[in-house]
């Protein structure tokens, strides 16, 4: 017998199992490109444990569940239907960029339901030390930073949660070591596009390339990044004289992202 098919038989049989949570999208093309390739990473490296999703967006979840028929769990529904499969042994793993307030949410809801299982290992965020933050300007910088020339803008999201200096750091960071061309601001906070267009200024580059910093190039990179409107970053950056490039390719793309989140996997912390 096939042993990949062997493999698959034996972890649909298992009690053991793995939960990769996304905050999740609604567009279909760049979630395949990143949140199933993220799962099947985590999957492939896990072979014994069985998969399954939740996504964290209740709206998300939603819409797509009303306009494709598409049923995506929440962490609690997840962990129901883990119980219901005979599942005792579970590592949760987050495809969320930061330890910030979705990772919370689904932290609580596991909690919630933590007595139910014999054995339940959680695995960090992708940012979730100084170390991860080096070795994602690496990935950043291999598969996006190709145009010394050219200033690289990335947009994060931005949080209310006192994470969010890590946009900041980053930025620094990636001067820091060499990449004095890549800039990093958010949609929601702090560095907004405004402090990203200050620095610019005072640099000789004339071009600029627009990148999203999340794990999916879902709204807010269709929109408000390269959108028509005329606060879009894309037009902003126009309208202040710059010729713009933008790339619509979200993080969970890069194989570098899914072997990062593939060693929180592995080193996931047992909470019992």
């Amino acid at each position: 017998m096939d042993v990949k098919h062997d493999a698959k038989i034996n972890a649909e049989n298992s009690k053991k199992a793995v939960l990769v949570v996304s905050f999740g999208t609604s567009f279909a093309e760049t979630r395949a490109k990143t949140i199933d390739k993220l799962e099947a990473a985590v999957a492939a490296a896990f072979p014994e444990r069985r998969l399954y999703r939740a996504w964290t967006s209740k709206m998300i979840i939603n819409k797509v569940r009303s306009r494709d028929g598409m049923q995506i769990a929440t962490v609690t529904e997840a962990l129901q239907q883990m119980q219901a499969d005979g599942v005792d042994d579970l590592l949760v793993q987050p495809t969320h960029i930061l330890p910030g307030v979705e990772n919370d949410l689904m932290l609580a809801d596991i909690q919630a339901q933590a007595e139910n299982f014999a054995h339940l290992a959680v695995g960090q965020p992708l940012l979730s030390s100084t170390e991860d933050m080096f070795k994602m300007i690496d990935i950043v910088a291999r598969e996006l930073d190709n145009e010394p020339d050219t200033a690289l803008i990335l947009m994060g999201h931005g949080t209310t949660h006192c994470i969010n200096p890590v946009y900041a750091a980053l930025d620094y960071m990636f001067k820091e070591v060499g990449h004095s061309n890549i800039f990093v601001g958010t949609v929601e906070s702090y560095p907004n596009l405004d402090n990203v267009l200050g620095l610019l200024k005072k640099t000789p580059y004339l071009s600029v390339r627009l990148a999203p910093f999340m794990i999916v190039a879902g709204n807010h990179v269709i929109n408000d990044m390269a959108g028509d409107e005329a606060d879009s970053w894309k037009n902003r950056m126009e309208e202040a004289g710059y010729k713009v490039d933008c790339l619509q390719c979200g993080l969970g793309e890069f194989e570098g992202v899914a072997d990062l989140l593939c060693q929180h996997a592995l080193a996931a912390q047992t909470i019992k």
